[in-house]
């Protein structure tokens, strides 16, 4: 017995719309897979019987072997959790980039909410790195980090 692979990440969205808008329009994802779904294995998942849920999968290329699911409860919405990057229960998505500068301006032009400004990496696995936290519509946490120049 053993694990084989990450399948995908999910993340619950309150309007797939307007996550679309800015994984897919103005991060560059692609667009996999779009659906809306209410079987009965759904409810029996999630444990909400009857849910109906509006999905997207994306890939950072089409290549990619990672998939970021987005789901929106059509039913059985909720209010959002608190965001915090403390809070056990939080988790955050790191993207690589290749110009984590141009990514910061272009961005922030858009309005994305910045943590800080992008960071050199001084100790660990990626030093020399440069990163930075940003806030996707719903408020989770996306690190953007460009590693470090090849010696």
């Amino acid at each position: 017995m053993k694990l084989t692979s990450v399948a995908h990440t999910g993340f619950t969205v309150s309007n797939l719309e307007r996550s679309l808008a800015f994984y897919r329009d103005l991060l560059g994802m692609h667009l996999v897979h779009q659906q809306e779904i209410d079987a009965p294995y759904v409810g029996t998942i999630t444990g909400f019987p009857g849910a109906r849920l509006r999905i997207a999968h994306l890939k950072i290329t089409p290549e990619d072997p990672h998939t970021l699911e987005l789901l929106q409860y059509v039913s059985h919405p909720a209010e959002p959790t608190d965001r915090a990057t403390n809070r056990p229960g939080n988790g955050h998505l790191a993207i690589r980039v290749d110009d984590l500068q141009a990514w910061y301006e272009r961005l922030t032009a858009q309005g994305v909410e910045f943590r800080s400004e992008p960071t050199l990496v001084t100790t660990g696995m990626n030093v020399g790195a440069r990163a930075v936290y940003m806030r996707d519509p719903d408020g989770f946490t996306i690190e953007l980090i460009q590693p470090a120049a090849s010696k």
